[in-house]
């Protein structure tokens, strides 16, 4: 088997893993049932990972970094807490991280990669919040930044989580609240008309 193959084989069994994680939960993760939707025989996948706990840290680490860069890119844009929003009531973005968070019960390695991602995400969010905030004079010691993306985030999630059992009770006014102080703080200015040191460096960018 060439390089390249081999490599398709390995990226074959970790979106096969990510999609069962999706559609049937990390239960159903087998090594059996990841090399049957992979479309290769069952023993390729101890070939590529030791352990099943090796498979679903790969799982991690190319979501984490593909989400990063996209929550990266959607900050830096006009209206960083939209973006934000927008984010994090998606369910194709969090339905397998719920899916991770519950195999961390039971997986300590899982659990320490995880930790690690969302401290990187709560980074990013916390500077995106903190440039729009000072952008707007708002008293950053009265809204703390990091408290006002967790309240922001939080709801999102919150819906989203719950809409997947179905439960929808106040979840139209927990949107419109979010609206409203959305509208309210509004986009900030064009990265041509920010003053300087109005906008920090987002952990993980390049500096300029």
């Amino acid at each position: 088997m060439s390089k390249r193959e081999e490599a398709g084989a390995r990226r074959r069994l970790i979106e096969a893993t990510a999609q069962i994680m999706r559609d049937e939960g990390y239960a159903a993760a087998t090594s059996r049932r990841v090399a049957a939707v992979a479309g290769v025989k069952p023993a390729l996948v101890y070939y590529y990972f030791p352990t099943m706990d090796d498979l679903f840290l790969a799982v991690v680490r190319g979501g984490a970094e593909a989400a990063l860069a996209r929550m990266r890119e959607a900050v830096a844009a006009d209206d960083p807490l939209r973006a934000l929003w927008s984010i994090n009531i998606d369910s194709r973005f969090t339905q397998l991280n719920t899916e991770f968070m519950a195999l961390a019960n039971h997986r300590k390695a899982i659990g320490a990669e995880l930790r690690v991602y969302a401290e990187r995400v709560r980074d990013i969010e916390t500077a995106a919040v903190t440039m729009v905030l000072r952008a707007r004079g708002v008293d950053l010691r009265e809204f703390p930044p990091v408290v006002v993306s967790m309240l922001l985030t939080g709801a999102a999630r919150i819906i989203c989580n719950e809409g997947a059992v179905g439960v929808e009770q106040g979840h139209a006014e927990l949107a419109a609240f979010a609206e409203r102080y959305m509208a309210r703080i509004g986009p900030v200015s064009p990265p041509a008309t920010r003053e300087a040191d109005a906008a920090p460096q987002l952990p993980g960018s390049a500096e300029k």
